[in-house]
């Protein structure tokens, strides 16, 4: 790898963070994360990951990602700490459209394991290279400026109980999350902000850990239910680390679980099957009750600025973050570290525009992805042109079919996990299988999520 650079400062060491600066380790001297908390004992959750405590998911794509740059790391992650592998399409039950999928062998290798101990990690891997260092309890006040260029060289930061110093950089990445702001600081400097989408969908869920009994869901590793009419409410339960399920349930724009047990219980009793329901009545709570709301999904559209300051970039959800329920941001963080990998392969000319335009074909799938099927709910608000509506009632009859046919379930969970585009499953040889598995279904009368879906005209 070519040297591009003495040091690279990343601005927040969550799991997009880490990855940023595992890309940038191998062109520059030194990276350092600065990170506003404090890191926590090994594997325990930080107040600067509210959603540390909820369901997580690691997809297989993005597994495969972390084990490309930290090679062992799964491996790590079961025998350290005792997460678990599993074949996605086959260790776990996918309902969707009040459906259940068939399961079915498969390469889908996914990796079961809490928040923190995927983030904890990933940042002592990421630590232990000899170039990567992390500083702590370290607020960024904003860009330090060449003013006669407008181009970035370093950071304003002021680490606690410490006066406020300047870091100079020759490259700032931008991984603070959602709550990004660099379209203010972009502003200050007289750049224009990017242009953003929001789509609001009021996602709210409850989430509790319980001890988990091998016999539970007859061995299965988890089940994943997807938000469907008439209720749209969504529920997932997770095998994790020490012997534990993690369970959450929650539904669109305020309707809440309960955070007590009887009010739980029914809650989960509203979902399409009991399966999780039967394991919580009977299981042993480990945690409280926690809440996390989610309003709206947002993108923001830095590839489509004329203009962007020198050795700046902006990276994982501070350019998007998706509805929570389709546990695609980590993965989608690590999509983003191997394209900017490929990115300073090149150089770093016009480092900006090149990234950010291949990061938003990137986004372009899981975003397209999460709206879609939110827009799906009658109440979110937001275009539903003609091709989303054709590809919404498409995959209800997938949804039909798939339940007796296990290779077009790995085909949608494929897509799901981010292995292949959406497009694959248009391909003639998975629409025939649709075809016939509607054609020759003795299933009941199609559920009211694809009722609704399916166009006046079109036959069922």
């Amino acid at each position: 790898m070519k040297n591009l650079g003495e040091h690279a400062i990343v601005i927040g060491a969550s799991m997009g963070g880490l990855l940023a600066a595992r890309a940038l380790a191998d062109f520059y001297t030194t990276v350092t994360v600065l990170e506003r908390d404090a890191f926590p004992a090994p594997d325990t959750p930080r107040k600067g990951v509210p959603q540390g405590r909820h369901t997580h998911g690691l997809l297989a794509r993005g597994s495969a990602v972390l084990e490309e740059f930290f090679p062992g790391y799964n491996d790590e992650v079961v025998a350290q700490s005792g997460g678990l592998l599993g074949d996605v399409a086959n260790d776990v039950t996918w309902i969707g459209r009040n459906v259940t999928l068939a399961n079915g062998k498969s390469n889908l290798i996914g990796l079961l394991a809490s928040r923190p101990v995927l983030e904890g990690h990933l940042r002592r891997r990421l630590l232990g290279l000899p170039n990567v260092r992390a500083v702590e309890n370290c607020g960024v006040l904003g860009l330090a400026i060449d003013p006669a260029r407008k181009s970035v060289t370093g950071v304003r930061a002021r680490v606690e109980g410490k006066p406020e110093e300047t870091v100079d950089a020759d490259l700032v990445v931008d991984a603070t999350g959602r709550g990004s702001t660099s379209a203010a600081w972009l502003e200050e400097i007289g750049y224009q902000a990017p242009a953003s989408e929001k789509v609001e969908i009021g996602i709210g869920y409850m989430t509790r850990t319980y001890r988990r009994r091998p016999t539970d869901l007859d061995g299965k590793l988890g089940i994943v239910v997807a938000g469907s009419g008439p209720n749209w409410r969504n529920g997932v339960m997770l095998a994790q680390e020490r012997d534990s399920w993690t369970v959450s349930a929650g539904g669109f724009l305020g309707d809440d679980a309960p955070d007590d047990d009887q009010g739980f219980l029914a809650y989960l009793a509203t979902l399409p099957t009991m399966e999780i329901h039967d394991v919580v009545a009977r299981a042993e709570p480990l945690t409280d009750y926690k809440r996390y709301r989610y309003v709206s999904s947002l993108r923001r559209r830095y590839e489509k600025l004329a203009r962007f300051p020198e050795h700046y970039l902006v990276f994982g959800d501070a350019m998007c973050s998706f509805n929570p329920v389709y546990g695609q941001g980590m993965t989608v963080a690590a999509q983003e570290a191997l394209t900017l990998q490929q990115c300073l392969r090149a150089g770093s000319n016009d480092l900006a525009r090149r990234f950010f335009r291949a990061a938003a074909k990137i986004v372009d799938i899981p975003w397209g992805i999460a709206v879609g099927n939110d827009l799906r709910h009658p109440q979110v608000k937001g275009a539903r042109p003609p091709m989303l509506r054709f590809i919404n009632w498409y995959i209800g009859k997938l949804h039909r079919a798939a339940t007796r046919d296990s290779t077009l379930s790995t085909a949608f969970l494929k897509v799901v996990n981010l292995m292949m585009p959406p497009v694959s499953l248009l391909s003639p040889a998975i629409a025939w299988r649709i075809w016939q598995g509607n054609w020759r279904s003795a299933l009941p009368a199609p559920s009211p999520a694809i009722e609704a879906a399916t166009p006046k005209n079109s036959s069922s």
